[in-house]
């Protein structure tokens, strides 16, 4: 990973760019870290793992809240629909 400073990444943004399309850089402002670039790629790969992650979780829900005998019409009583 690269880091750059808040002021060189303003200074040669293009480069910065053309950086991410190998790795992330890490922008620091006053010695912290205040922003990750990452490529569209990078981003998708990420996303759709977190998105799935949120999936798996869900159906891990559902199947233990069945097995203990939660239905619809119970949950909607719940939710008071």
């Amino acid at each position: 990973m690269q880091y750059v400073s808040a002021s060189e990444a303003k200074q040669r943004l293009a480069a910065v760019l053309d950086a991410v399309q190998r790795e992330p850089v890490t922008i620091r402002r006053q010695n912290r870290e205040v922003a990750v670039v990452i490529s569209p790629m990078d981003y998708r790969r990420l996303t759709s793992a977190n998105i799935a992650e949120f999936q798996r979780f869900c159906n891990r829900v559902s199947e233990a809240a069945q097995a203990r005998g939660l239905t619809e019409d119970k949950l909607g009583e719940i939710l008071g629909s």
